[in-house]
């Protein structure tokens, strides 16, 4: 399966990095994981100055996820629709900072559009948008427990995976775990994966080993 994950990787060529933080890392985690575009998913903290920061003692950062996607399959402006349009930006500090709205950008394009896309959500919204936005500077990857949480509810399922992914950066980098975390939250559907599948731009060996597996997949 290592592989498969590099021919997709190199499928998509140049890829971007998005990071941002919408409460509770999961299950930004799943939702963003099944879509079409993105290659990895990670979860983590962001936006303080704690060192060594952990779940348990995060300090002043916030949960975060980090995805890195391809910009030719979903442009940078669709994330941050989504990233809008599905959590609540304005919320009071609940829990001090760990889970406030925060987005940090990568570049001064990703700059210029977060400017102009929060701009069209506010009129969407009916209301000033208070995310906390600032350019990127560093992320600690969260524990090994909290990436693709809502797979790694089902054991049965890891079971299945283990000969694929022997190792935990292996899986926490795999675009297919990915897809099936998204998939255990309830995002999308085993015959939309599979179509998916059988449209990347990779060979026809690799897509039947993948389709393969995931219809062989017992929930």
């Amino acid at each position: 399966m290592a592989a498969i994950e590099r021919e997709i990787a190199e499928a998509h060529g140049d890829f971007e990095t998005a990071t941002f933080g919408m409460g509770c890392f999961w299950g930004p985690e799943a939702r963003f994981g099944s879509l079409p575009g993105v290659l990895r998913t990670r979860v983590g903290y962001a936006g303080g100055t704690t060192l060594n920061p952990v779940y348990r003692q995060m300090g002043d950062h916030s949960e975060t996820l980090q995805i890195d996607f391809d910009p030719a399959v979903l442009p940078y402006e669709e994330i941050l629709r989504h990233f809008w349009g599905n959590h609540y930006p304005n919320r009071d500090e609940y829990k001090g900072r760990q889970y406030i709205s925060l987005l940090r950008f990568h570049s001064v394009r990703q700059q210029e559009t977060i400017i102009r896309i929060k701009e069209e959500m506010e009129n969407r919204l009916g209301e000033k948008i208070e995310t906390e936005i600032a350019p990127y500077q560093d992320f600690t990857l969260a524990e090994e427990r909290h990436q693709k949480y809502y797979l790694k509810r089902y054991p049965r399922i890891l079971d299945q995976l283990a000969q694929h992914y022997p190792d935990a950066e292996s899986f926490q980098d795999s675009i297919f775990a990915a897809r099936l975390n998204g998939f255990a939250k309830g995002f999308g559907n085993r015959e939309k994966l599979k179509e998916e599948i059988m449209g990347w731009n990779i060979s026809e060996e690799s897509r039947r080993v993948l389709v393969e597996t995931l219809m062989a997949i017992k929930w």
